[in-house]
């Protein structure tokens, strides 16, 4: 290392304006020494920062992490600090026992923090301090040190600088999503891992993982082993949107039960829950390939090449078919221990139910009558859901199914994902659902950012939602009258992947949308705003860069 005098007196200028007195150098040999100073204006923002006067905090290799190793929460997360400031910046610091002397980053429980995911960021000259009421809020409290740090690792430093601050922070809503669906176009246990983490660095809290449709079967059960044999694989995939043409290439994937525990096991330590999506009665032909019995014709069936909505679904007058949908769903609440189990139930055409002798059987037995607002099939969805739901709530899970549960007489205990706009989810919270906002307005990643002609853009649905859009969501507006706004669990964004072949088109559809998302879902409205959130969206994309993430960068070239 060299030394110069320009350097000392650099280094000491610095230490006495952020009132620094820490040094590691002999008194008359001080080493020239590069310092970054750490910015909290992070993404999503905190609630409150409040710059102290002080020492701040000199961050190096001499630095200890320290925490209660008896609680494995709090160790997994100290052992997630050491390896992302390793990975971020280049800093590598090791764990130790609370009681350790010297310069620390202390990770506690303080059950004095009044929110469950919140937490507090103190820092001076003696050290660091992460408390949280539980230890997913200090997990949230370390990610926001980490993104704090990014921008100063631009300078190559070898030191960092932590000015002095309290931080006290929370999320606005409980339900922070994002949806992946791997049935459309398949990927695998790594790329949904690191879905995961990039959900992770995002505060977001909840993995949507939409396993089934009528382009393939993507989740081993063992009860029903065609599933993964024959419903899992198509025969081609359409060309385009739909063309007359296709790729005559069969095309299949499906994760084990063993891989998707490890993923649930993957998210769980990163305080994400995984909610499992089997889509029914509609989207069912990976089903029915397998298992032709459970549709209203008896097929054949074959797993679906094109994309769109499709009438032959589940058959709702046979009991074979409700014995087939709680054998799926004994093995599928075994493998994920959410307290929602998502069951779709959205584009179900009845058009084979009116045809279908046994779905009137039922429709008469069961007293289904249609009126001026509903259709006597439209009722039989109803009992469908219902029958499901009473299944899933005796093993003591709750049901979520997309806005046209609304359409079907379904019970107010069903939690509704509105994404045909906010409007039904509005109308579901007043009647008194709980709701997650999911609006394709707002929040589906899988369309265009920009008009496609203006940048030369991957292939996409064919529509667009400028960034703005997505950053200008209120899931809880207050139009709303309070008892409904308190049903507005959160948001998600949504990935559907007819058009994203590849992880890194996944990564571009969704970054940096999730930033402004988070934003959505964490911080409070009154903190927005859109043009502050695009400077401190650049700066993560620094490390969505070291990551090696693809993202779209339309809105930092304006």
């Amino acid at each position: 290392m060299k030394y110069n005098l320009f350097s000392y007196l650099a280094l000491a200028l610095l230490m006495a304006l952020a009132g620094t007195a820490t040094c590691h150098a002999e008194k008359n040999l001080l080493p020239a020494i590069d310092v970054a100073t750490a910015d909290y204006h992070v993404v999503p923002l905190p609630d409150s920062i409040s710059m102290q006067r002080g020492r701040g905090f000199l961050l190096d290799g001499s630095c200890v992490v320290t925490t209660d190793m008896s609680d494995s929460d709090m160790q997994r997360n100290a052992r997630f600090l050491c390896d992302y400031l390793r990975d971020d910046i280049g800093v590598s610091v090791r764990v130790s026992p609370s009681s350790v002397k010297g310069k620390t980053i202390v990770l506690r429980l303080n059950k004095k923090i009044p929110h469950p995911e919140g937490y507090r960021l103190s820092v001076d000259g003696k050290g660091v301090v992460v408390e949280g009421q539980t230890a997913r809020g200090v997990f949230y409290g370390i990610q926001t040190i980490r993104k704090s740090l990014i921008a100063a690792d631009g300078q190559q430093p070898t030191t960092f600088l932590l000015p002095a601050v309290v931080i006290e922070d929370a999320p606005r809503f409980a339900y922070r999503g994002m949806h992946l669906d791997v049935a459309r176009h398949f990927f695998g246990v790594d790329f949904v891992k690191q879905y995961i983490d990039m959900m992770a660095l995002h505060n977001m809290n909840t993995f949507h993982w939409h396993l089934t449709d009528d382009q393939g079967w993507r989740i081993e059960i063992k009860r029903y082993p065609r599933l993964a044999e024959q419903g899992s694989v198509r025969p081609y995939t359409t060309l385009g949107r739909n063309s007359a043409i296709d790729d005559e290439t069969p095309y299949g994937g499906c994760f084990t039960q063993e891989q998707a525990r490890d993923i649930v096991r993957y998210a769980a330590e990163r305080f994400i829950t995984v909610i499992p999506e089997i889509d029914m009665p509609g989207h069912m032909l990976g089903a029915l390939k397998a298992y032709p019995e459970l549709g209203c014709t008896g097929g054949p069936y074959e797993v679906e090449g094109h994309w769109g909505v499709f009438d032959d679904i589940l058959c709702a007058g046979r009991e074979e078919t409700f014995r087939f949908v709680e054998g799926v769903m004994e093995e599928i609440m075994d493998i994920f221990p959410s307290e929602y189990i998502h069951i779709g139930g959205d584009e179900a055409p009845r058009t084979r139910w009116e045809q279908c002798p046994r779905c009137q059987k039922r429709i008469a037995d069961e007293h289904l009558v249609g009126d001026a607002d509903m259709k006597a099939e439209a009722r039989l969805q109803g009992y469908f859901t219902k029958r499901v739901e009473r299944f899933i709530n005796s093993r003591g899970r709750k049901l979520i199914g997309w806005d046209e549960l609304l359409e079907s007489d379904v019970d107010e205990s069903a939690t509704i994902m509105s994404w045909r706009g906010l409007e039904g989810g509005l109308v579901a919270s007043e009647k008194g659902h709980d709701v997650i906002m999911t609006p394709t307005s707002h929040c589906y990643f899988n369309f265009y950012l920009v008009e496609p002609h203006e940048w030369g853009e991957p292939f996409a649905f064919d529509a667009v939602i400028p960034m703005e859009k997505t950053y200008s969501l209120d899931p809880a507006p207050p139009t709303l009258s309070l008892q409904a706004r308190s049903h507005i669990l959160g948001a998600q964004g949504n990935m559907w992947t007819e058009y994203a072949q590849f992880p890194s088109q996944v990564e571009y559809q969704v970054l940096p949308r999730m930033g402004a998302l988070a934003e959505v879902v964490w911080t409070q409205p009154g903190r927005k705003d859109y043009r502050q959130w695009v400077e401190r969206e650049r700066t993560l994309t620094l490390l969505y860069k070291k990551r090696g993430w693809s993202f779209a960068p339309h809105i930092f070239r304006k």
